[in-house]
């Protein structure tokens, strides 16, 4: 599951960004060098020439610092020159020099919600987790109808909270069952539910709401499962309320199995037929 979904998907972002550049030619005026420059950046960009891009787009801003679409541009070719989960100085130092472009264009538009999903993404992407989960709950104010952000709000609690309850259960010598790990010492337990309390809660919300916004969303439904699993933890001592968190658990699997299932169905009757 981590593997889907803690890192952004390139393809996925790949395409995000080629839309982002739509348009760019007309809007450039190819009689200015500014404009040359903006063009030949957007055509290397789409040749996946990324390092020429950001040339290009580098020497747009130097020409009119003023430009904000040239700074939005050089900073969505560095992003791509981000790897995911990579913790190298040289990486880090290219995900700050996009970020640090992308400021510059928020100061100028503070509404510009595609250069807040770049932050977001970056920050997701360099493992800067609560700087992402900022990011992506600025995106929410500006737009809450964006089920990506919530989404992704509650994928970092989950991941979080795994984390946190996966050291503790270890460092106690004990596996996580996910079942509320009724084995592990009390204090292991509470030591648990005090670092994952708010994050379980947090997470459930936003995973709703994802869900809320887009019915079919049977990622959210997947990590739903995963958090009631967590939050199983937390119900120690309440047998009761432990087995609804995992029944709830349960639901939310099959119900994500269900639409996953009926998307794929639908995506077969909807494909033209062979002939």
């Amino acid at each position: 599951m981590q593997s889907r979904s803690v890192l952004y998907r390139k393809s996925t972002m790949h395409l995000l960004l080629l839309s982002f550049f739509a348009g760019a030619i007309c809007v450039a005026s190819a009689q200015t060098t500014v404009g040359n420059e903006l063009n030949l950046g957007v055509d290397a960009y789409k040749s996946a020439h990324y390092d020429e891009a950001i040339a290009h787009f580098q020497k747009a801003v130097d020409l009119d610092p003023s430009s904000v679409m040239a700074k939005a541009y050089l900073g969505t070719a560095l992003s791509q020159n981000v790897v995911p989960g990579l913790a190298t100085p040289e990486n880090l130092k290219t995900a700050q020099q996009a970020i640090d472009v992308f400021y510059q264009v928020i100061a100028a538009e503070p509404h510009d919600v595609n250069s807040m999903k770049q932050i977001a993404g970056i920050y997701f992407n360099i493992k800067k987790l609560d700087d992402a989960k900022e990011w992506q709950k600025k995106i929410i104010d500006e737009d809450p109808s964006d089920p990506e952000a919530a989404y992704t709000i509650g994928v970092i609690d989950w991941t979080e909270a795994y984390q946190n309850a996966l050291k503790a259960l270890q460092d106690a010598g004990i596996n996580d069952d996910g079942m509320g790990n009724l084995s592990a010492p009390a204090p292991v337990i509470e030591s648990i539910r005090q670092q994952n309390a708010a994050l379980v809660d947090e997470g459930i919300h936003y995973l709703s709401l994802a869900i809320q916004l887009r019915p079919d969303y049977d990622d959210a439904m997947q990590y739903l499962n995963l958090t009631y699993r967590r939050k199983a933890d937390l119900d120690r001592g309440d047998d009761s309320a432990r087995n609804a968190d995992l029944e709830t658990a349960k639901e939310w699997t099959e119900k994500a199995m269900a639409t996953r299932k009926a998307k794929e169905q639908s995506q077969k009757n909807s494909a033209p037929a062979q002939p």
